[in-house]
């Protein structure tokens, strides 16, 4: 699939992401496009497309990355696209206990949306190692509402029932204030959310300060944890200290969003 200059400049003015954002691919699980992953990652692929690679694999990010600009393009509302410096998209949705959460009545106070999918290589490093599970709990002790957002539709990889979801919580020991289900996608297509995970900051007064990656290191590796800049940390350090986020803006990386 070909996709022009003009529709990337399309997809910039659309999406109000950085040029480097969108013109590299993202690292998927679905296409092994991470150049090291770790050993979690063979495992989570299907077993049947590990006897398929031959010579052509090569082409399979560059086709990936041409689907996924075109998907956007057509599936992305211009004005729906969350913004940073901008108030953050209204967000209605339920819990795994039936509760909605509506991010008008979270005035006042600040707001991390986390997009998951315990499937996902990437989110199985940031939850295997405890990294997700820390930040969740030191955000909610620093005054944070965390809500993490399955937005992955039925029959998709990541689709779970509320009590599938409570149990992954139970399990991994995972500490969000609650777990969003978005299995129509409508939350995730808002904020413009494209990996597993897409990280999102939101401050007291409703303003989008933070989108993009929960780090610099963009693998599956565990080892790759110690010493990766958290962006997410950053950002809260910042708004503690009463200053403007400095990395504002960064590339997400993981598994696409099941929609």
């Amino acid at each position: 699939m070909f996709v022009s200059g003009n529709h990337l400049r399309i997809l910039r003015r659309r999406t109000g992401v950085a040029t480097r954002a969108i013109s590299e691919p993202y690292p998927d699980a679905d296409f092994e496009s991470d150049p090291s992953p770790g050993p979690d990652f063979e495992s989570k692929l299907d077993p049947d497309s590990r006897s398929k690679r031959g010579p052509d694999m090569f082409l399979i990010p560059v086709i990936t990355t041409g689907i996924a600009l075109a998907t956007l393009l057509h599936a992305l509302p211009a004005n729906a696209l969350a913004e940073v410096g901008k108030p953050a998209p209204a967000l209605t949705g339920t819990d795994t206990a039936g509760k909605t959460w509506a991010l008008a009545d979270l005035e006042g106070k600040r707001v991390i949306l986390e997009w998951t999918n315990h499937d996902c290589p990437y989110v199985v490093k940031h939850y295997k190692s405890g990294n997700m599970q820390a930040l969740q709990k030191d955000a909610i002790a620093a005054g944070y509402t965390w809500l993490s957002v399955i937005s992955s539709a039925p029959g998709k990889q990541g689709h779970v029932s509320p009590e599938q979801a409570d149990k992954l919580t139970e399990s991994r020991g995972a500490a969000p204030t609650a777990v969003l289900l978005d299995p129509e996608g409508s939350i995730g297509k808002a904020y413009g959310a494209r990996t597993t995970p897409h990280m999102f900051v939101i401050d007291e007064q409703g303003t989008l300060v933070y989108m993009g990656g929960i780090d610099d290191r963009p693998s599956t590796r565990l080892a790759d944890i110690e010493g990766a800049q958290n962006y997410v940390r950053l950002a809260m350090a910042d708004l503690a200290a009463g200053k403007p986020v400095a990395d504002a803006v960064t590339r997400p990386y993981g598994c696409s969003v099941k929609y």
